[in-house]
């Protein structure tokens, strides 16, 4: 065997959110809140909140997503709606995080090209992406499946005591259609 061969890891299963899965995406959430820029924000959730989150994904139609190896989920991801107004109801924005120790795995990959699917068969048009613009990994995640850079709002929000840069990127998921209105 070569001695630089990596180990071959489990391939991750990816499939519908339930319950069961709840305090899994509380505790990656929460990780994700209280030690990156990926979410600006400080509020920590919890069951009860996710919970929520599941119940209104499954009545609009949004996939929720988990990854699990081995049995054991260890990323989820899910999409929703971009902005609040009846203009943007054609356009969804994805949120995908995963747990420490488990990137570089294919893992964001999966759940994003599952998101892109599940948004395509709804009849979404448009994808979108806000991203820290110093979350290159995130960056380049998207690009692997076609987001493009739609362009980079400067010093937009801040946390831990820094001005961050907020990266748009965005992904046609339908052949340009007259809008549906």
């Amino acid at each position: 065997m070569n001695e630089n061969a990596r180990p071959t890891l489990p391939a991750a299963v990816i499939r519908p959110a339930t319950a069961v899965d709840l305090p899994t995406v509380v505790r990656i959430r929460n990780n994700a809140v209280e030690h990156s820029t990926a979410l600006w924000t400080h509020q920590l959730v919890d069951l009860s909140t996710v919970t929520g989150w599941l119940g209104d994904a499954a009545t609009a139609g949004h996939a929720f997503l988990v990854a699990e190896v081995d049995g054991v989920p260890v990323g989820y991801a899910t999409y929703g709606r971009w902005r609040p107004y009846s203009g943007f109801r054609h356009t969804v924005d994805d949120s995908i995080y995963i747990e420490d120790g488990h990137h570089g795995r294919g893992i964001g990959i999966g759940l994003l090209s599952e998101l892109i699917t599940h948004a395509r068969q709804a009849g979404y048009h448009l994808m979108v992406a806000d991203i820290e613009a110093g979350n290159t990994a995130s960056i380049a995640l998207h690009r692997k499946v076609g987001f493009e850079v739609s362009g980079t709002v400067p010093q937009v929000g801040t946390k831990f005591g820094r001005w961050l840069d907020l990266t748009i990127m965005s992904l046609q998921l339908e052949e340009d259609a007259p809008p549906r209105d």
